[in-house]
């Protein structure tokens, strides 16, 4: 079960979009929302990222992507080793006098 968040989303998306229009410093933004620099920092960098202004930073639709595939490669995986589990148990039944 994930933490649960120290900010409210809606005030986190107020700072960035104060960062954005007032081009004032995050520092000064988030000492006036009440939230942790680094925090406000992280969230304009993702909105940076996820509006194309940064191509080095991986758009929140990439990174759901990447954990949707993780988890199939995962699932995929296990259903692989089930399968060949079975392979091995059924060629036992058939051929018992192979060992493998």
């Amino acid at each position: 079960m994930p933490r649960p968040k120290k900010y409210p989303d809606e005030l986190m998306d107020r700072g960035v979009r104060l960062v954005f229009e007032s081009k004032r410093p995050i520092a000064h933004v988030a000492a006036d929302l009440g939230v942790h620099p680094e925090a406000l920092r992280k969230r304009v960098r993702q909105a940076e990222a996820d509006s194309g202004q940064r191509p080095n930073i991986l758009s929140t639709e990439e990174r759901e992507e990447i954990r949707k595939l993780r988890r199939e490669v995962h699932e995929l995986r296990r259903a692989n080793e089930i399968l060949k589990s079975a392979s091995v148990f059924f060629a036992k039944e058939l051929d018992p006098d192979r060992t493998r």
